[in-house]
């Protein structure tokens, strides 16, 4: 039902527009758009992990590519069929939570945008009611300057006068200020806020999950079945962690801010978007979300190794909480590290070929004796981190390296020789990866 709203008139102050309310019509007719920000960041989860995943299957753009695919095939301990139910479950759970909360939420409406420009447009012109006064307390005589400057700058006199405008209505800086504030400024703020409710919420809910045993057992050790993160596994999570860390934290925000439904389906989609983003395995130069924010593809995979599980907290945007409460990675370059990795998963690779030479899948420029050289290096590196506790992480990793032999072990026994040749012969490579320079200064 339409509402006409009367005129509220103020004494001195230019009149404000009467208006009237009507529902806002969908974007896509039939569409409800609160269904449509509902549905929009899923489409967006999908079509940017199929276009990672694109470049992953035909090892494109290889030389930004945080890890080998011999690394995803064996140091991942969970399948792809896996990751992708979790994350269509926790997308129906999500979309389903949306609907119920959208049930409870007023139509929307509008119609009342040229009204809430003039309020702004009165308070600016409030605004300058004070100015002589403040203008005077620093020494200024704000009606003298008015005088001298009435004849070259009349707007500007205008406004050291105190708004003695020579005619009725809003001057046209003061309407075109008040729709830079009320279409640019506020939904800026908003998403300011929301960005930093988001960060917030999530940096202390996942710290909380790696800090109790409970927790990071039953909860978020199934996201970390990922060591090597990809684009379509950003969502893998238990539904439960899912629907409390993602679900809640963004609708929390979206609320406390006073979005629109519209507003909603950007920062939605847009938070979905960085998130992919920050698993997808690439470290690009010219990708703007990996600059943009101090959060990257490369910042959250030394999350994801073994020797940097309990750093790196900060998602999806920024870093900020990481260094304001010391949690960011500091055991120095990490390239011997992801060096060593990439051999250990090329080893294991080959050890399941039985019909092929041995050879280092897509990376042909890799120097075995540098390699080792640099893990010395870097081990030593770890042991002197007396803060960081380094010892214990070596310890993590030998922990690590004997549960994936035996896992290497078991599925030997499971596989035939014919599939390993399959496998081993898809995983061969164009490129040489380069351990980007992003990375490395973690």
């Amino acid at each position: 039902m339409a509402a006409v709203m009367a005129n509220a008139t103020s004494h001195g102050l230019p009149p404000l527009p009467q208006y009237t309310l009507v529902p806002r019509p969908s974007i896509i007719s039939g569409v409800p758009d609160y269904f449509l920000q509902l549905i929009a960041p899923v489409i967006a989860y999908w079509v940017v992990s199929t276009l990672f995943h694109i470049l992953d299957s035909y090892d494109l753009f290889a030389q930004y590519r945080l890890h080998t695919p011999a690394e995803v095939l064996k140091r991942n301990h969970v399948t792809k069929f896996e990751v992708i139910r979790d994350v269509v479950l926790q997308q129906v759970i999500q979309t389903i939570f949306g609907l119920v909360m959208a049930a409870w939420d007023p139509v929307e409406m509008t119609g009342k945008d040229d009204y809430n420009i003039a309020v702004w447009s009165r308070r600016l012109r409030i605004c300058q009611t004070y100015l002589p006064q403040t203008l005077a307390w620093v020494g200024m005589d704000a009606m003298k300057l008015s005088k001298q400057l009435q004849t070259s700058y009349p707007t500007i006199s205008n406004i050291l006068s105190g708004a003695h405008y020579p005619f009725s209505g809003f001057a046209s800086w003061e309407a075109l200020a008040a729709k830079v504030i009320y279409h640019g400024l506020i939904p800026f703020f908003q998403f300011s806020i929301a960005i930093f409710m988001v960060d917030t919420w999530q940096y202390f809910i996942h710290r909380g999950m790696h800090m109790n045993k409970f927790l990071y057992t039953t909860l978020h050790s199934r996201h970390h079945r990922l060591y090597v993160p990809y684009a379509f596994g950003a969502l893998f999570n238990h539904p439960l962690e899912g629907l409390l860390l993602d679900t809640l934290g963004c609708g929390l925000a979206y609320l406390a801010t006073g979005m629109s439904i519209r507003q909603g389906m950007w920062f939605f989609t847009c938070s979905t978007i960085k998130t992919v983003d920050d698993h997808c395995g690439y470290a690009f130069p010219w990708d703007p979300l990996q600059h943009i924010t101090s959060n990257n593809a490369a910042y959250h995979d030394v999350h994801h190794q073994s020797w940097g599980v309990k750093t790196n907290f900060s998602q999806p945007f920024f870093t900020s909480w990481d260094h304001w409460l010391g949690t960011v990675w500091q055991g120095g370059d990490v390239s011997a590290r992801y060096q060593r990795d990439r051999m250990a998963a090329q080893k294991k690779v080959d050890a399941d070929k039985t019909s092929i030479d041995s050879s280092v899948i897509n990376c042909p420029a890799v120097d075995p004796e540098k390699a080792k050289r640099q893990a010395a290096a870097g081990k030593a590196q770890v042991l002197n981190d007396k803060e960081g506790g380094g010892r214990r992480v070596l310890e993590e990793e030998k922990c690590e390296e004997q549960d994936a032999k035996e896992t290497l072990r078991r599925s030997a026994r499971r596989k035939t020789s014919s599939w390993s040749d399959c496998v081993a012969g898809s995983l061969h490579g164009r490129g040489t990866p380069l351990l980007h320079d992003a990375v490395g200064s973690r």
